[in-house]
């Protein structure tokens, strides 16, 4: 039986886990074996830059912190070696580093993650992961945004470039003075009561 200061300790290290989880809006658990420490330093050092915490852990104090945040389902891949990495504020970084380290290396891999909350299996986990970065994104749905100003903008400068912008102006007098000159014509008819 532990004593009781192990006991809390442990206990204290369950909650941190827990609330760890719970603020985190994305979650990836992996296998790491067979990883050396070279390698560890490296993919630490992606994860931090990307804003995702990456802890190795003991499968019996992330069970129990996976209960106490409320994540069911997660049992079944708690077995061997796990680490878990959380992050707060982006959806695809955890997923797409460590899938991209796991590609490169035959005994990483991932096992799986969670998802506001919702545990997901490793299939969409992997789907994941191939998403674009954030900043990708964005970018592209920018230049979307930017393409049809850009196509007026080229447009414009299409009209300037053929002298256009005179052609224009004298194109609308002819207009006008076509449509002024049929109703000149036009002799007022009165009606007679």
């Amino acid at each position: 039986m532990p004593s009781t200061v192990i006991l809390e300790k442990k206990q204290a290290q369950v909650a941190a886990l827990a609330e760890r989880i719970k603020g985190s809006i994305a979650g990836v658990i992996v296998d790491y074996k067979g990883i050396n420490v070279e390698d560890d330093t490296k993919l630490r050092k992606e994860l931090r830059e990307a804003g995702v915490e990456y802890t190795v852990v003991k499968n019996t104090l992330l069970k129990r912190a996976a209960e106490a945040a409320g994540l069911d389902g997660i049992d079944p891949v708690l077995e061997g070696t796990t680490a878990i990495a959380t992050s707060d504020d982006d959806y695809v970084a955890s997923a797409r580093i460590l899938q991209k380290y796991a590609d490169g290396h035959d005994n990483f891999s991932l096992k799986s993650g969670y998802l506001d909350g919702e545990v997901i299996d490793l299939t969409k986990l992997q789907s994941l992961a191939k998403l674009p970065s954030r900043e990708v994104l964005l970018a592209t749905v920018c230049s979307v945004f930017n393409a049809p100003i850009a196509a007026f903008a080229r447009g414009v400068q299409a009209i300037v470039d053929k002298g256009g912008v005179e052609a224009c102006t004298k194109a609308e007098e002819a207009a006008e003075e076509t449509a002024e000159a049929p109703a000149e014509e036009a002799p007022a008819t009165e009606t007679a009561e």
